[in-house]
C-alpha cells in the first residue's frame, strides 16, 4: 500500500516537469515564425511535444486514482494503516491493574449447576430427656455451650425411687436448646437439644434433565457464603412427591463455620479433559466483530483474533491465533480496548 502512494507522488512530480517543457516549446515556436526556413528542422520537436501531451494525459489519469481505489481499502484517508494495538508502559499497566499470563495447556472441567441447602445428619442432632420423672436438682450447661460426649448435663431426683441420677450428653456438640431449670419437674419433655455442626450435608436438587449426568462419586464444588468447598457426591436419593432427586454431599465444617439451612450453589463436574492451549475467559475482548486477546510484546499490547473451542467456567480452548508461552492480558483488558477505540474515533475526526 505504501508503494502505491509513492507512485502517485512520483507521477505528479513528473507531470509538473512535462508542463514546463510544453511552455518552453511554445516560446520556441513563436520565434520560428520569424525564421520560416527552419520550420522543417523543428518538426521533430512537435512530435515529441505531442508524445509528451499524451503522456501527461495518461499521467493525470493515474493521478485521479480511480483504478487504484481498491488498493486503499486497508488505509484511512491519510494513507495510514489502522492497527489494533496500544503502547502502555509497565508502570502504567501496574497502576491500572492490567495483568498478563502465559498461554498454556489446561485441564477443562465441564459442569452443570445445581442448587440446594445445608442440613445436618440425623445422627448429629440429639434431643435429651430424663429417664424418669422427678425433680431437677442441678443444671450444668446453657445454650451455646460446647460440650463433649458423656458430659454431665443435669441431675434429677426420681419420684419413684427418690434417688438422684445423672443426665449425660449422648454426643459432642453445641447446646442449641435448653428446657431444664433447677427445681422444675421433668414430665418427659425435651430438656436439652445438642447439635454437632462439624460436618454438614449439602442436599442438591437434581432434575430429570440432569439425572443422566450425575452419579455418586462425582466431584462437586459447593459455593456458600462466598466460600467454595471441593467435595464428592456421597449418594443420590429419591424424594417422595417431588420432581427431582437429592444428591447429598458431605461438607467438612470444622473450620468453615457454616450454618444449617444456608442456601448453596454447586457445580457438579460432568467431564474433565486436557487441551493443548487455553486462555482465561476474563481476557477475551471483541474488536470489529472478532473475538480475541491482547498479546503483550514489550510495551505493546496487540489485539490477536482467536479461533476457540471447548470451554469451562474459567478457561476456553484456543485452536489457532496464539502460541504456547505468549503473554496475553487476563485482567482489565477492556482498558486497552477502550484506548484503541478512542484513538480510532479521534483519528476519524
Amino acid at each position: 500500500m505504501t508503494v502505491v502512494g509513492l507512485v502517485f507522488q512520483s507521477t505528479g512530480f513528473t507531470s509538473s516537469d512535462h508542463h514546463e517543457d510544453h511552455t518552453a516549446h511554445d516560446h520556441h515556436d513563436e520565434k520560428q515564425k520569424d525564421h520560416p526556413d527552419d520550420h522543417d528542422d523543428d518538426q521533430p520537436h512537435h512530435e515529441d511535444e505531442s508524445e509528451h501531451d499524451h503522456e501527461d494525459e495518461d499521467g493525470h489519469e493515474d493521478e485521479d486514482g480511480h483504478e487504484d481505489e481498491d488498493g486503499h481499502e486497508d488505509e484511512d484517508e491519510h494513507g495510514h494503516v489502522e492497527e489494533k494495538a496500544s503502547r502502555i508502559s509497565d508502570l502504567i499497566a501496574i497502576k491500572t491493574g492490567i495483568e498478563t499470563s502465559k498461554a498454556a495447556t489446561q485441564t477443562l472441567h465441564q459442569s452443570i449447576l445445581s442448587y440446594g441447602n445445608l442440613t445436618t445428619a440425623p445422627e448429629q442432632l440429639s434431643h435429651v430427656r430424663a429417664r424418669y420423672s422427678g425433680l431437677i436438682k442441678s443444671v450444668k450447661y446453657s445454650i451455646g455451650d460446647r460440650i463433649k460426649q458423656g458430659a454431665l448435663l443435669a441431675s434429677v431426683e426420681s419420684n419413684e425411687s427418690l434417688k438422684t441420677y445423672a443426665i449425660k450428653a449422648p454426643i459432642s456438640g453445641i447446646v442449641i436448646q435448653r428446657h431444664a431449670n433447677k427445681g422444675e419437674v421433668t414430665q418427659n419433655q425435651i430438656l436439652f437439644s445438642i447439635a454437632n455442626f462439624d460436618t454438614l450435608w449439602a442436599e442438591l436438587r437434581i432434575y430429570p434433565t440432569q439425572k443422566n449426568f450425575v452419579s455418586a462419586g462425582q466431584p462437586v464444588e459447593v459455593i456458600v457464603n462466598d466460600k467454595m468447598v471441593s467435595a464428592v457426591i456421597a449418594h443420590i436419593i429419591p424424594v417422595l412427591d417431588k420432581p427431582y432427586q437429592i444428591a447429598r454431599v458431605k461438607i467438612d465444617n470444622v473450620t468453615l463455620g457454616l450454618s444449617p439451612g444456608a442456601l448453596v450453589e454447586a457445580r457438579i463436574i460432568t467431564k474433565e479433559f486436557t487441551v493443548e492451549l487455553a486462555v482465561e475467559k476474563t481476557g477475551l475482548q471483541t474488536l470489529d466483530e472478532e473475538q480475541g486477546v491482547f498479546v503483550k510484546q514489550g510495551d505493546e499490547y496487540r489485539f490477536t483474533p482467536l479461533v476457540t473451542g471447548d470451554s469451562d467456567e474459567q478457561y476456553i480452548e484456543v485452536l489457532s491465533g496464539l502460541l504456547t508461552g505468549q503473554l496475553y492480558v487476563t485482567k482489565n483488558s477492556y482498558l486497552i480496548k477502550a484506548d484503541i477505540e478512542k484513538s480510532e474515533a479521534e483519528h476519524e475526526h
